[in-house]
């Protein structure tokens, strides 16, 4: 498929979707660990994001996920929205004023919003966060390049997937799950999940 600005919004709607299914499953990770708060507060800024492309769609595939992370950065308490907000912007950046993306190009704006990420975040695998799902996500698919975007993706949320479930036995380190320390201990990170349904959303959509 021609990986234009209009795929890349369809890629951002079929995300929210995915994150409304899933709003309540999100909120019910986030209870015993964070403020009760991550499938409410990201589904109100996908549900933006999905109204804001309504209205028009920008000529660009960086201009679409320029806007959906301000999208974000302004609809979404706690530290999701500046997160999300924070790893759409940095792969819109690197993107440039591409017109169509080819798989190289979905590689490095998924390296890019890794890198963003851990830099808002200071945070690393390992310290149960959505880190842990998107690392291993970036790394799968540099390493799945030669099978185009479809098959990039697809090797990106599987191994979100795991990552997510990776964090599930760990200590939290980051963020309000950390102040828990041992206690936090047997639950998956719901900004880990969120990162893995959202790649899963993009994979399906892309195939």
């Amino acid at each position: 498929m021609a990986c234009d600005a209009a795929a890349v919004a369809a890629l951002l709607r079929a995300g929210a979707a995915t994150i409304a299914e899933h709003r309540v499953e999100l909120t019910d990770l986030d209870r015993p660990i964070g403020d009760s708060d991550h499938g409410e507060n990201l589904n109100r800024g996908f549900t933006a994001v999905v109204s804001t492309l309504d209205t028009a769609v920008p000529e660009t595939p960086s201009g679409v996920l320029k806007l959906a992370a301000t999208t974000l950065i302004s609809k979404v308490g706690g530290a999701a929205g500046p997160l999300y907000g924070t790893a759409f912007l940095r792969a819109a950046t690197t993107l440039g004023d591409k017109s169509e993306l080819d798989a190289a190009s979905v590689v490095a704006a998924l390296q890019a919003a890794l890198a963003g990420v851990v830099a808002r975040g200071k945070a690393d695998v390992g310290d149960a966060t959505m880190v842990d799902a998107l690392s291993p996500a970036a790394a799968a698919a540099e390493a799945s390049e030669n099978n185009g975007i479809a098959g990039l993706l697809a090797a990106a949320a599987d191994a979100a997937d795991q990552g997510a479930q990776s964090t599930v036995p760990l200590v939290a380190r980051k963020g309000r799950a950390s102040y828990l320390g041992e206690r936090s201990v047997g639950h998956l990170d719901p900004g880990a999940r969120s990162t893995a349904l959202l790649l899963r959303a993009f994979a399906e959509a892309v195939r």
